[in-house]
């Protein structure tokens, strides 16, 4: 089987571990374990002797309860019996497509997103018609489009809710638009919502699994919870069938997820609100120190992000993303992914929920850079 290279993981993979300033990361800034049981409140001591003394079998073959039970209450309606643990959320992504996708089946994803979302369906013969989205219409779907799209047939409708790498948030009101047309061609749809609840108010960030009877969530515990060493993710939905088949599936590709794993996630998500109260004040502090950034910096300009980790920051210099990205991570040390990774032409997607001090010295060594430019004649 052939797939196009995954250009976002393979430039991450090439520069991250070397970098000096990561404003790249796009994960909350990462906890350590006994900050974990810190935040918690819960005792690092009693865990370690309680799994200490566990034998290291497969354990929960389709998720351990705790964990399963914490997922739920990220939800309105979800019940246990209808979520799926994988391997973070790129498992699940690749699990939903592996499990529900034919060679011919029309599927629209928009664009710019992560994408897992339309190479993996490209890959198994899928019928991929992309939704461009727009900075005019602040990068939303537009409604107009997907209807032109979404053709008697549709199996499946794409979309990530916080946008990577845009940040933009689709409200209630949308979703439920988008609903509507899924509902009109019986398609499914999937929703990327790894970002999910890091708004930048205090409001309820609703999910996809409990708008619609055909609606399937995707998350996992690295990028709103700092876990990504966890490698957990989850699938969420109602329609049984999907369930079924999921772990049908499931048995042929992963059969269990580790028990170490589940069960410091179900210590996570038993106290996610202090996780949350975290995590926001960190994007809402960090967003507050790039925005005015962009606003003091004359060759960068973006549509300021609703939600999530990541902004998508265009500049006026004549050269490509990747000779951009690769000369200021050696000639300043600001580590961040080009643009053209999304197919979006002079930007870079810059991720702002690191440590506040490595965003500051990120965006200092950029500005620097900036200037180079400017000197150099760009």
């Amino acid at each position: 089987m052939k797939i196009a290279p995954f250009k976002v993981e393979e430039w991450m993979n090439a520069y991250e571990t070397g970098a000096r300033y990561n404003i790249a990361e796009t994960c909350v800034d990462s906890v350590s374990l006994d900050e974990l049981f810190e935040l918690t409140g819960e005792s690092k001591e009693k865990f370690w002797e309680e799994f200490g003394s566990q034998r290291l079998t497969y354990g929960y073959i389709e998720g351990n309860p705790s964990f399963k039970e914490g997922i739920c209450s990220l939800y309105h309606t979800l019940k246990p019996d209808e979520i799926v643990p994988t391997h973070g959320a790129a498992g699940a992504n690749h699990h939903v497509f592996y499990s529900l996708l034919e060679p011919g089946d029309r599927v629209i994803s928009i664009m710019p997103t992560y994408q897992q979302l339309y190479s993996i369906p490209e890959s198994y013969g899928a019928d991929v018609k992309m939704l461009h989205l727009k900075a005019e219409n602040g990068y939303l779907p537009d409604l107009e489009e997907l209807k032109k799209l979404a053709v008697p047939g549709t199996k499946m409708i794409c979309i990530n809710n916080p946008n990577n790498p845009t940040g933009a948030l689709m409200g209630r009101e949308l979703l439920m638009q988008i609903v509507e047309i899924a509902r009109s061609v019986d398609a499914y749809v999937l929703c990327d919502e790894v970002y999910r609840h890091l708004t930048q108010k205090d409001e309820w960030c609703e999910s996809i699994a409990d708008l619609y009877e055909k609606g399937i969530s995707v998350s996992s515990m690295s990028k709103v919870f700092s876990l990504a060493g966890l490698r957990l993710g989850w699938i969420a939905a109602h329609d049984q069938a999907v369930i079924k088949t999921c772990l049908s599936h499931r048995d042929y590709n992963l059969v269990s997820c580790g028990i170490f794993d589940e069960q410091l996630a179900g210590i996570a998500l038993k106290h996610s609100d202090k996780l949350l109260a975290r995590n926001q004040a960190i994007v809402r502090t960090n967003l507050k120190i790039l925005d005015d950034w962009v606003q003091s910096e004359p060759h960068v300009s973006y549509q300021k992000p609703q939600a999530g980790t990541t902004a998508l920051v265009f500049y006026d210099f004549d050269m490509d993303s990747y000779e951009f990205c690769e000369r200021m991570y050696h000639e300043a040390g600001a580590f961040v992914t080009p643009g053209d990774c999304f197919e979006e032409k002079h930007s870079m997607r810059i991720g702002y929920a690191s440590d506040t001090q490595e965003l500051k010295d990120g965006l200092a060594a950029m500005s620097s850079f900036l200037r180079k430019l400017e000197q150099e004649g760009y």
